[in-house]
């Protein structure tokens, strides 16, 4: 679909012969924007409200460039994880070409270029140890990213149960609870006695051998005897703040 169809879409509705809920369908299939190596599909956010995002690692830099400025051209942001600090030097010239503020979260390997401003709801990321604390920043990240106000609490692991009961205002507040842990995986069980809200569960691969990189964790938060806890991939931080957010927008 060319500019001159988007053009007599956008006439036809402004005519009154079309509906704004017909136009919105036909506009939802637009295509990608291919770039060779990628095809950029720059209205997915149309279809189901959350922006393609870049998975930078294993791909080469030159391309991760060429889709995100594809993207920001596009829309005027993009997500970017697992990335380099030499991918943010690059996108952050590309941003500021732009008049578009690049953030890079170095503890997650997350960029942040643009994005909403105007956060809504609340999201609470419970955070078990400091070592946890890359997959937290990366699941706050992306919910901040899509416009959701997040919290964070960090270093609240079941080794000191006391510091949770710090930590109920966030439960009460909170539309969501994105509840990240290694080791034996616990603190999901825990915190989900305590509460109401929908809990997403994230088990990361920090640990000692038998953690068997975050299946120890993984497999505990899908045993968990609290019902209605939502599991992520270990150390998906990018997919517990979609999820967070879905249910946050709700």
């Amino acid at each position: 679909m060319d500019n001159r169809k988007i053009k007599a879409i956008l006439d036809s509705v402004k005519s009154g012969k079309t509906r704004v809920a017909e136009a919105m369908d036909q506009l939802k299939h637009l295509p990608y924007e291919d770039l060779g190596m990628a095809k950029v599909d720059h209205h997915r956010e149309l279809r189901h409200g959350i922006p393609e995002v870049i998975f930078a690692e294993g791909k080469e830099q030159e391309d991760i460039i060429r889709i995100a400025e594809a993207m920001i051209r596009n829309s005027g942001k993009a997500l970017i994880t697992r990335a380099a600090k030499s991918v943010f030097r690059d996108i952050n010239a590309i941003c500021r070409k732009h008049k578009i503020k690049a953030v890079y979260y170095e503890k997650s390997r997350v960029i942040m270029a643009g994005g909403s401003t105007d956060r809504k709801g609340r999201i609470a990321v419970l955070c078990a140890g400091t070592s946890d604390m890359p997959v937290a920043e990366e699941a706050a990240v992306t919910a901040e990213f899509l416009g959701s106000k997040v919290e964070t609490v960090t270093d609240v692991g079941v080794a000191g149960l006391h510091r949770i009961i710090h930590a109920g205002k966030a439960f009460r507040d909170a539309n969501a609870l994105i509840v990240i842990a290694g080791m034996e995986g616990a603190l999901p069980s825990v915190v989900g006695g305590m509460t109401d809200k929908p809990i997403i569960a994230v088990p990361t691969s920090v640990g000692y051998g038998t953690s068997f990189g975050g299946l120890t964790a993984l497999f505990a938060m899908l045993n968990s005897c609290v019902p209605g806890i939502a599991v992520m991939n270990i150390d998906n931080g990018f997919g517990a703040g979609v999820l967070a957010h879905k249910i946050n927008s709700i």
